[in-house]
């Protein structure tokens, strides 16, 4: 998502029939706005008495995800960027054997590349899910539905990346790189998503047991 976009172009665009961006790009994307959630929990709980003794657990906290609002944010861009590298080296010459050669090479690469973007997203989110986690326990209580639906987009984000690994491994020539990994990622994916139910469970319970 370009920096100078707002929100609604950024949409109009998603909508047109250009294929970036795309899921790779929004997948990313909810990792952003997942940090961006994460970040104001953080904000709403420094300088608050009563969350004195975490305030530097939060500070420290709020570090992390401004970095990690960052890496979501060029990772969507990232992914725009893979996706018409694979369409550029499609359309490379193929009239000599030494031109299809190139070619098909060229578009191996790309394709790898576009796999690869999203491994990073659902990596990115493994390593942030923990301090998701973090906010939601000794975060401000007041805050504690937003902690939930940064996990849930977290979570989200991680599944779509998935998706998007997926499908440029099913285009690969070389089938034991994209088993690798689709390997590697799937148990990276199950960690999260399994994480997110919980973290989310607890806050259903914390917020069930007061209106009970």
């Amino acid at each position: 998502m370009n920096h100078m976009k707002t929100i609604d172009d950024y949409l109009k665009e998603l909508s047109s029939s250009s294929p970036t961006p795309g899921g790779g790009n929004v997948s990313a994307f909810c990792g952003a706005l997942a940090s961006s959630l994460a970040l104001m929990v953080c904000n709403l709980t420094i300088g608050k008495k009563k969350y004195a003794e975490v305030e530097n657990t939060m500070q420290e906290l709020k570090l992390k995800f401004e970095t990690y609002q960052k890496k979501f944010i060029e990772l969507s861009e990232k992914d725009n960027e893979a996706f018409n590298s694979v369409m550029e080296a499609y359309k490379l010459p193929k009239d000599t054997d030494e031109q299809k050669e190139t070619r098909s090479k060229k578009i191996e690469e790309a394709t790898f590349n576009s796999a690869e973007i999203p491994s990073e997203v659902i990596k990115t989110c493994y390593e942030m899910m923990p301090l998701i986690k973090d906010i939601s326990e000794k975060g401000n209580v007041n805050s504690i539905s937003d902690a939930g639906v940064a996990a849930l987009l977290i979570s989200l984000a991680a599944e779509g990346a998935y998706l998007n690994v997926l499908i440029n491994c099913n285009a690969l020539t070389n089938q034991t790189l994209a088993n690798e990994l689709r390997k590697q990622v799937g148990i990276l994916l199950q960690e999260v998503t399994s994480n997110a139910r919980l973290i989310n469970q607890t806050i259903i319970s914390k917020l069930s047991s007061k209106a009970n």
